[in-house]
């Protein structure tokens, strides 16, 4: 395919978000840390491997999302309310099947680590759905699409980017108030039932930023040719490689201390900023014949995504009384197979009619006429 008839090197990015983010999980123990309960240079290859899958943040999802969003209502221009039940049944159909599926099916993890009885409380606690649904906390990636699904209402924000691409530069004034006002709500209401929520605000109003960095990538997508978008490579490649330097020296800090560094003010840019160098990257190398594999497999990276915690749940209950084997070999284990299964289940739903919408392939059976959310590029 040319550039003009499928942005492939948007499938590419696709399917990184969605690999990184099973990478993400894949590479912590299974509490959640930098491998505390090893030696120092145990914990080096982990995270190192971690800070290389981690480039493609959940931001990465974002940016895409909006810059095709925005694209179709460039060709396709509706109103308001349209667009919004059109990404109602794009996002929160979806959410709250995971939602509910997440919720009993973390009952086996429960009970296999000794916490059954509270986990089961919580599904007849209508306070802990109030926070699943409003917040995706049934299971640490399902925040994604209420946090997304906020971004997007504010769409009509990001179409003055595609104006006025400059305004893409707001980004850096978006990820400073979020620093700052973290540190405030953090700091303030730390230990309030209120604080999740607060924090959620926070950062769908911060991430308005990538939003208007989308706007500003369609802005310039259109504005210029595949010769003039190429020369800017050169400018992404030092950006990236000077970002990922203060990556590396923040997993430097994590691998000595054994604890995640949140205090390291470099590394607060690098990982936020780098999936915007990542899409701009791949966008200035739209010229190049991406292979077509890419795009045959990316339209499975967000059931991927919705779908491998299962698998790493189970090798988790698998490993819980210990293993001889060291973090790296652990990670390299459970990276393939929660892939591999998660890949094989992703391809059964999204043949099996009744629930491919569940991972956005497929439309709402008997719900709605209208195809459900396909990703188009141009």
């Amino acid at each position: 395919m040319s550039e003009q008839s499928r942005m492939i090197w948007l499938d590419c990015l696709r399917l990184m978000a969605g690999i990184s983010m099973l990478g993400l999980h894949a590479t912590s123990d299974p509490t959640g840390q930098p491998w505390v309960q090893y030696p120092v240079e145990d914990r080096y290859l982990p995270l190192l491997l971690r800070t290389v899958l981690y480039i493609a943040r959940t931001e990465l999802f974002i940016m895409i999302s909006c810059f095709l969003l925005l694209l179709s209502l460039d060709r396709r221009p509706r109103p308001y309310r349209t667009v919004i039940e059109e990404q109602t049944r794009r996002l929160l159909a979806p959410f709250i099947f995971w939602t509910v599926f997440f919720a009993g099916y973390g009952l086996i993890k429960a009970e296999a680590f000794g916490y059954y009885d509270s986990a089961l409380a919580d599904l007849f606690n209508p306070q802990a759905w109030v926070g699943s649904l409003l917040l995706g906390n049934v299971k640490y990636h399902m925040h994604f699409l209420p946090t997304l699904f906020g971004i997007v209402l504010l769409f009509p924000l990001f179409r003055l980017a595609v104006k006025y691409p400059a305004l893409g530069l707001t980004i850096f004034g978006f990820l400073l108030a979020k620093h700052q006002l973290d540190a405030f709500v953090y700091r303030t209401f730390w230990g309030t039932d209120i604080l999740p929520y607060l924090v959620r605000m926070v950062k769908i109003a911060t991430y308005v930023g990538y939003g208007m960095m989308a706007g500003a990538a369609v802005g310039i997508w259109q504005r210029t040719t595949p010769e003039q978008r190429k020369e800017w490579f050169p400018l992404c490649m030092f950006l990236g490689l000077m970002l990922f330097a203060f990556k590396l020296i923040s997993t430097w800090q994590t691998a000595q201390t054994g604890a995640w560094t949140f205090n390291y003010f470099p590394g607060y840019w690098a990982d936020f900023l780098f999936p915007m160098v990542l899409f701009g990257g791949c966008m200035v190398l739209s010229h190049l014949r991406w292979p077509e594999l890419i795009a045959k497999l990316a339209p499975y990276s967000f059931g991927i995504y919705l779908c491998h915690p299962i698998f790493l749940d189970l090798f988790e209950i698998a490993m819980q009384k210990g293993s001889d084997l060291s973090p790296i070999a652990q990670i390299g284990i459970k990276m393939s197979f929660a892939l591999i299964t998660s890949s094989a289940l992703v391809y059964l739903i999204s043949k099996t009619k009744l629930l491919a919408w569940t991972i956005g392939l497929g439309p709402l059976p008997m719900l709605s006429r209208k195809p459900a959310f396909k990703q188009k590029e141009t």
